[in-house]
């Protein structure tokens, strides 16, 4: 057997008039840029948040970068995010000219550790930068307690993590803005690139409008900006996906269920922790390997039987080749669990269209090399 790591090729299959009629719409429009698809996906997109705006911009990197630069963010500044995350969080960061400071994750969640924020807080600080690793939301009780104390900002990266909440909150109502991913292999992806900024704020609303389009709200008019739209075939294919994010997330969550029931034995490995009164959209379900030197072994096994495993993150940002590169990063306390998720990671494959059937061979494959490398 055969398990892929994704299944887009499925979900277009099961969702292929939809996402047709929408291409065929804007096709037929010829308003393929800044057209009413554009606009209508954007409605959409905030309602289902529950907030007043949502913009659309041709990237999850750019979504940051231009909700960093909407708050004022730039060179002296300085914001507090993890190590352990995809390299994109940190970049936008350093677009802006502003320093990413590193600190700890969670040992169980593997998101941003609120105990350790605080050590790294100095005059400089400006922002707080969660990332909802996974696809389970960080701890934003405790992240939004500690912005009000200092007085700063917060912006959510929420590109693996949309449809999640926490205990007794939402993703967004104890941020300034979130930040997220359309790109393809995300829970809510499109063929091809794309992002959104999502904000109850009318001032970062109207200012990444403008820099998204050249510093222009009105034809003709401009100030320094960018180009970083969504185009409208791109917003018509997240339209027509967005009407079933629950139901896909829910599958999501499904298969995680199986998952971790099949793998309870398993003595080599730990299993995602899910926090209490979490929902956690498992844009990937991710196990480490007890002993270190064991992740690349098994991963090779489950690669030679035909499973599509692969890793998330392997090489924390700070473990990159020639970090820092400029001199604008620095890391507050010890990065112990960043670096042991990096080390110890494998990604199983996990998508709604997954089948009862290659779910069970995954959990087959992963027993038996635990059976023979326990």
């Amino acid at each position: 057997m055969h398990v892929d790591f994704y299944g887009h090729v499925r979900q277009y299959h099961n969702i292929k008039s939809e996402i047709d009629a929408n291409i065929q719409e804007v096709l037929e429009s010829g308003k393929y840029v800044m057209g009413p698809m554009l606009a209508r996906f954007e409605k959409e997109l905030a309602e289902y948040f529950g907030m007043k705006h949502a913009i659309g911009v041709n990237s999850g990197t750019d979504a940051l970068w231009l909700a960093f630069l909407a708050l004022g963010i730039g060179p002296g500044d300085e914001c507090i995010t993890t190590a352990n995350t995809f390299f994109a969080t940190a970049e936008a960061i350093w677009f802006t000219g502003a320093t990413a400071v590193f600190v700890d994750t969670d040992p169980r969640t593997n998101n941003i550790d609120p105990s350790k924020i605080e050590a790294a807080i100095t005059e400089k600080t400006k922002a707080i930068v969660p990332v909802h690793l996974y696809g389970q939301c960080a701890d934003m009780k405790a992240i939004r307690k500690i912005a009000d104390k200092y007085n700063l900002y917060v912006i959510e990266d929420n590109a693996q993590a949309i449809g999640a909440h926490g205990d007794g909150f939402k993703i967004g109502e104890l941020s300034d803005a979130v930040c997220t991913s359309f790109i393809i292999q995300k829970n809510l992806g499109t063929f091809g690139d794309g992002g959104a900024v999502i904000t109850n704020r009318d001032d970062v609303d109207i200012t990444v409008r403008k820099l998204r389009n050249h510093g222009s709200l009105k034809r003709s008019y401009h100030s320094p900006g960018f180009n970083s739209r969504l185009d409208d075939i791109h917003a018509g294919v997240l339209s027509a996906k967005l009407k079933h994010i629950d139901e896909w997330n829910d599958l999501r969550r499904k298969w995680a269920a199986r998952y971790t029931a099949g793998l309870q034995e398993a003595e080599s490995i730990v299993l995602p922790y899910e926090a209490p009164g979490y929902r956690h959209v498992y844009h990937l379900y991710v196990i480490e390997t007890r002993r270190l030197g064991d992740r690349d072994k098994l991963l090779s096994f489950l690669n030679e039987n035909g499973i599509d495993a692969k890793t998330h993150y392997p090489i924390a940002i700070h473990q990159q080749e020639g970090y820092p590169w400029d001199k604008s990063a620095r890391i507050v306390g010890p990065l112990t669990n960043t670096e042991r998720n990096a080390a110890n990671c494998i990604s199983l494959p996990m998508y709604p269209e997954l089948t009862e059937e290659e779910v069970g061979y995954v959990i087959e494959k992963v027993l038996e090399w635990d059976r023979a490398n326990a």
